[in-house]
C-alpha cells in the first residue's frame, strides 16, 4: 500500500488536465460566451441543439456510423485472424499487409481515398467503367457518403481488430484445438472453441469501435466535410462546423451532448461484457 502523498501528482494532473475542463464545458453550455465574456443562458443551447433537423440529423449519423463500423470489424477481422493463425503460408506476410492502413495518417487515407473516389476521374470508378459497371458518385450521392467514409474506416482500422482477435485466438491452450479437430473438424473448432474462448477480444473490438465510431471526426472532414448538404454530418464534424461559426456556447453544448452520449452508452456495455467475462 502507497501511502496517500505518493497519488497528490497523478491526482493534480487529473484534476487540471480532466476534471476541470470538463466541469467548465458543462458551464459555459449553458451560456453564450466569446473570448472576452460569457451570459449565462440556461438550457437555450440544448434546446436550440435538439430543435434543429440538420444537428439532430448529425447524431442520428452517428449511431449509423458507430454501429456499422464496429460491426463490420468485428464480422470481417474475426475471419481473417482464423486464417491468419491457422497454418497457411506467409501469414507474417498478410498479417503485416492487413495491418499496414493502420500505420498510415487518417488524414492521409481520407484525401487519398477523395481522389480513389471521385466519380469521374478516381480509379475506382475507372476500374468499374472498364468491367462495365455502373460509376456511382461515392462521396456526392446522399444516400451513398456516410456509408462510403464507413467502409474506409473499416478498411483503415481492420488490422487493430486482427491483431486483438489473433492474441485472443493464440491465448486459448492448444488441447482445446486438437479435442475440436478429432470431435469434428474445422467448423466445431470455430463454432465451440473459437467463438467462446475468444469472446473477451470481440468484447474489447465491439467497444473500441464503438468509441471510435462515434467520436469519429478526421475522415468525415477530409472525405466529405459533412457533405453533401448534411448528408454525412457526425455530432463531432456538426460541433466543428458551430464552432467555426462563432456559436461557441452551441458548439461546447455539442461537445456535451457527445460526452453523455458516450458514457450512457459504452458504460452499461462494458459492465454488460464485464459480466460476461466472469461467466466465462
Amino acid at each position: 500500500m502507497y501511502p496517500r502523498w505518493f497519488y497528490i501528482p497523478a491526482a493534480i494532473v487529473f484534476s487540471v488536465f480532466f476534471l476541470a475542463p470538463t466541469v467548465l464545458s458543462f458551464y459555459f453550455s449553458l451560456t453564450r460566451w466569446t473570448l472576452f465574456d460569457a451570459t449565462f443562458i440556461g438550457f437555450d443551447n440544448y434546446e436550440r441543439f435538439f430543435a434543429d433537423p440538420q444537428l439532430t440529423a448529425g447524431l442520428r449519423n452517428t449511431f449509423i456510423y458507430a454501429v456499422l463500423t464496429s460491426g463490420l470489424k468485428v464480422i470481417i477481422a474475426l475471419p481473417l485472424a482464423v486464417l491468419l493463425t491457422s497454418s497457411i503460408r506467409m501469414k507474417a506476410l498478410f498479417r503485416g499487409i492487413i495491418f499496414f492502413p493502420v500505420l498510415v495518417s487518417t488524414v492521409a487515407v481520407g484525401i487519398t481515398f477523395g481522389a480513389l473516389m471521385q466519380p469521374s476521374v478516381g480509379l475506382i470508378n475507372t476500374v468499374l467503367g472498364a468491367l462495365g459497371l455502373g460509376k456511382p458518385d461515392w462521396l456526392g450521392n446522399p444516400g451513398l457518403a456516410l456509408f462510403s467514409v464507413a467502409f474506409v474506416d473499416v478498411w483503415k482500422g481492420i488490422g487493430i481488430a486482427m491483431v486483438i482477435f489473433i492474441a485472443g485466438i493464440l491465448s486459448i491452450p492448444l488441447d482445446y484445438f486438437d479435442a475440436a479437430m478429432i470431435e469434428g473438424g474445422t467448423w466445431v473448432k470455430f463454432r465451440h472453441v473459437i467463438l467462446p474462448l475468444a469472446r473477451n477480444a470481440s468484447f474489447t473490438v465491439i467497444i473500441l469501435s464503438f468509441i471510435g465510431g462515434l467520436r469519429t471526426f478526421d475522415l468525415i472532414w477530409t472525405m466529405t466535410r459533412g457533405g453533401p448538404g448534411f448528408a454525412s454530418d457526425v455530432l463531432t464534424s456538426v460541433i466543428y462546423k458551430q464552432y467555426q461559426a462563432g456559436f461557441y456556447g452551441l458548439s461546447t453544448a455539442g461537445n456535451v451532448i457527445l460526452f453523455i452520449l458516450v458514457t450512457i452508452i459504452v458504460y452499461p456495455l462494458m459492465r454488460f461484457f464485464n459480466r460476461r467475462e466472469l461467466e466465462l
